[in-house]
């Protein structure tokens, strides 16, 4: 399935239900979901994967499911007003992505579950723990460690030469700022130099490519977020101008374009944030709901952007990939 949940939306979009609906049930549930980026509509996407995944725990969209969705369009400071439109229209549970966004969930008292993207939930503050989360908010998190060096490991296996690997993520967001320390010292321990290239905005781009035209790495690895994802096809152009081999972290970006990504499957996470959800439907508190680490990785490798950087992927590469586009 094609990721679709950067969209050329700016505001909100809500799918209503009617208050009553069939003769098995008189309570239409409201659910909302809240990210940095564009809305995330019920029809594509983690929010199409969130939809069906809450159809099998027997909520159904237009009968006793209601759908709304706000996104902030890259606007960080609209977070808590986009939260506080969805605590106004009644929602029972909003699903967040990305850090800004399970922060303005948590800080509004509302039953929250995040999907992905928020980084270290005990680390940033939003829980006391992974099994007692203790507050408002539940969800998928993952272990930015295990992962950092996973895909390092993969990237030294593309070029066994690594040596530099530049980094670029938001420096802005507190989750995915964790999430670079993570993998800075997974690169300390293989051995490997990181030339760090931290953005807040889109022209810091064109700094961080500056910065790599002077001090050339061996490897891209880029942390996501709203600003990295709107920004990516400039970061694809730049690594096949200059052939270097890049790692993302989500399973779309490669089949956008990029060379290879490692990460979690969506479809689990958001299956497993839909279980989430209908727990709090029923009457559970997040409090008392553990959080949940993914079980199914993705490794995706793009052959045809190899093949136009005139990159030579190792057969034991190409044997580990999950999928591979030609």
């Amino acid at each position: 399935m094609k990721r679709r949940e950067f969209i050329a939306l700016l505001g909100g979009i809500a799918l209503a239900a009617p208050r009553e609906t069939s003769a098995q049930t008189s309570r239409v549930y409201r659910l909302g979901t809240l990210t940095v980026g564009p809305p995330i509509p019920p029809t594509g996407g983690p929010g199409a994967m969130l939809v069906a995944g809450l159809a099998k725990q027997g909520y159904t969209l237009g009968q006793n499911l209601a759908y709304e969705a706000r996104g902030a369009a890259g606007n960080v400071g609209q977070m808590a007003n986009l939260m506080q439109e969805l605590k106004a229209a009644n929602i029972d549970v909003v699903v967040t992505i990305s850090y800004p966004a399970a922060a303005a969930a948590k800080a509004s008292g509302v039953a929250t579950v995040i999907a992905s993207g928020s980084g270290d939930p005990v680390k940033t503050g939003l829980v006391a723990s992974l099994a007692r989360p203790g507050g408002n908010v539940t969800g998928i998190s993952d272990d930015a460690a295990a992962l950092s060096t996973k895909r390092l490991g993969l990237l030294k296996t593309m070029s066994p030469q690594l040596r530099k690997v530049a980094m670029l993520w938001n420096k802005d967001d507190l989750g995915m700022s964790q999430r670079y320390d993570a993998s800075a010292q997974a690169a300390q321990e293989l051995g490997v130099t990181v030339l760090p290239l931290g953005v807040r905005q889109p022209d810091d781009f064109n700094e961080a490519f500056d910065a790599m035209n002077r001090d050339p790495p061996d490897a891209i690895l880029m942390v996501t977020d709203s600003l990295t994802l709107l920004n990516r096809k400039r970061v694809f152009d730049y690594a096949a101008e200059h052939r270097i081999p890049a790692i993302y972290e989500q399973d779309f970006m490669a089949r956008d374009g990029g060379l290879m990504s490692y990460g979690a499957d969506p479809k689990e996470s958001f299956d497993r944030a839909a279980a989430l959800v209908a727990s709090i439907f029923q009457g559970k508190k997040p409090a008392d709901l553990p959080f949940e680490l993914p079980t199914h990785y993705l490794f995706v490798l793009n052959l045809k952007t190899a093949k136009a950087e005139n990159l030579t992927v190792p057969n034991n590469l190409l044997a580990l990939a999950d999928e591979v586009i030609e």
